[in-house]
């Protein structure tokens, strides 16, 4: 992976990735009868810090969202509500949680050209972002248009504090090209030094690229064999020849989060505001593959929610995991990916 700068880049458009951390995850949508209530925060599960799972290659670790057709979110389900199925395969819950638990997080601003005259509203976002997330929760900002560059000083790996992330997504000058893919890749290999277990990514961009060393395949793949959650956020004109909502829906889709494409900067904010609520209200699921093999394949992961008295429900997780490949079974495998750029 590429190395961040922690000089100011040239930049051509405002790009924020935010990632949220999941180990591995299945996605999928249940029909049931009802409705549910929009869950606040008074609503948000507590005692964040007594759920930790450290994950190691026998367990599967899995952050699940639960919404109603009417997209609010529904807490106050069970254990006995999951059902999780590996390539098709019912598997043993091990442990069950629904809890305000703190994240690592990283904001990946695109500061290309093109997002100049965005900026005010995508920083407002950002910070509005950090307001309504896990106070315990510790961040870091990648701005990036040539190339990436850490936002906070050198010395600093994440923070906490609303001025610090300020002066962070407010650093660069939005001029020049866009390395997009080099800034997820980037954004992710720095998830791996925070102290929590969940991470996310969330990404506000135009989803082009024009000055990457990696491929949309290299940050698709990266993203797939990451624990991380990521939250991609489109923002550009009728007029930008270098939008691409298709790059921002792979990467959101391939990692259990969602993708969001506002029809002005005044809805930034508020879908912010909703990434926070959710990361904040998701479940967080375990279980030991009943798979033993060794041999770095992709799994196929399917999550279903039995409460007929909530209604039609979405349940939104990561659609698999690769399994760990021991010395063998890596030869042969070559540059194999689940995740495809086409």
């Amino acid at each position: 992976m590429s190395k961040l700068s922690n000089s100011p880049p040239f930049t051509c458009g405002i790009t924020v990735v935010l990632a949220c951390a999941t180990l591995l995850i299945g996605a999928s949508t249940i029909a049931l009868p009802a409705s549910w209530s929009n869950v606040g925060s008074q609503d948000l599960p507590t005692q964040p810090n007594q759920f930790e799972i450290k994950s190691n290659v026998n367990v599967v670790l899995l952050q699940v969202t639960v919404r109603d057709r009417e997209k609010n979110l529904i807490g106050r389900l069970d254990q006995q509500n999951f059902r999780i199925y590996e390539d098709g395969a019912s598997q043993q819950i091990e442990t069950f949680s629904h809890e305000d638990i703190p994240i690592t997080a990283g904001l990946v601003v695109d500061n290309s050209g093109s997002m100049r005259t965005k900026r005010p509203e995508v920083i407002t976002a950002a910070l509005a972002f950090l307001r309504s997330s896990n106070p315990q929760d510790e961040m870091f900002v990648v701005n990036f248009n040539d190339r990436p560059s850490f936002g906070l000083p050198q010395n600093v790996a994440f923070t906490d504090q609303p001025g610090q992330l300020q002066l962070a997504l407010s650093r660069v000058e939005a001029t020049g090209r866009t390395a997009l893919y080099d800034a997820i890749c980037d954004a992710i290999d720095h998830l791996g030094q925070g102290s929590h277990d969940k991470k996310a990514l969330i990404v506000v961009s135009d989803g082009g690229d024009n000055a990457s060393r990696h491929t949309l395949s290299d940050a698709l793949s990266a993203a797939v064999k990451s624990d991380a959650t990521i939250y991609t956020i489109g923002v550009f004109d009728e007029n930008d020849r270098d939008k691409n909502p298709q790059v921002l829906t792979k990467l959101a889709r391939a990692t259990g989060g969602n993708v969001f494409l506002p029809g002005s900067l005044n809805e930034v904010r508020i879908i912010c505001e909703d990434i926070a609520l959710e990361i904040r209200n998701q479940y967080t699921v375990t279980y030991v593959s009943s798979n033993k093999k060794q041999d770095g394949s992709f799994r196929s992961v399917k999550i279903k929610v039995d409460a007929p008295d909530r209604g039609h429900l979405i349940v939104r997780a990561r659609p698999g995991y690769y399994a760990p490949a021991t010395a063998d079974s890596k030869l042969g495998m070559g540059a194999q990916s689940h995740a495809t750029a086409n």
